[in-house]
Parts: structure tokens; sequence; C-alpha cells
């Protein structure tokens, strides 16, 4: 199935800030954390379709899933 993933800020170093991907169906965001090798303690906010979501929601056919890494600063 095609899902469109956006990533921003610190996460697009080195990958790419939008790109539609192919995963197996019942593929969790997890999963696409995994598979694109961000590091899960530094993961801030996670949408799919405009909407927040957990790490174990479960993605379907023509989803985009935004994912920002925490932000810092003082």
């Amino acid at each position: 199935m095609k899902i469109t993933v956006k990533l921003f800020a610190t996460f697009r170093l080195g990958r790419f800030d939008i790109a539609s991907r192919d995963y197996p169906p019942e593929t969790k965001v997890i999963d696409v954390v995994k598979d694109l090798d961000l590091p899960e303690e530094q993961l801030g906010i996670l949408m799919v379709n405009s909407r927040h979501v957990d790490l174990d929601r479960v993605l379907v056919e023509g989803e985009t899933l935004a994912i920002f890494p925490l932000v810092g600063g003082g």
C-alpha cells in the first residue's frame, strides 16, 4: 500500500522532506519509524491525516503520516 510520509526539522537531514512509500498491509506507525531508522526517544508529534496518533496506529492505503521530532530550545 502507498503511504505518504512527511518528515520535519532534524528528521529530514540525510533523508527526505516528503515521499510516497510502499508498505505492506497492517503496517503501523512504529514500523515506518523503524524503517526510517528514526530514534524513538526523539519522536515528538505523530500525525496521520492531520490527527494525532500513537505508534501502534495501523496505517491504511493513501494516508499521510507526518513525523516531527521533539523541539528543544530555551
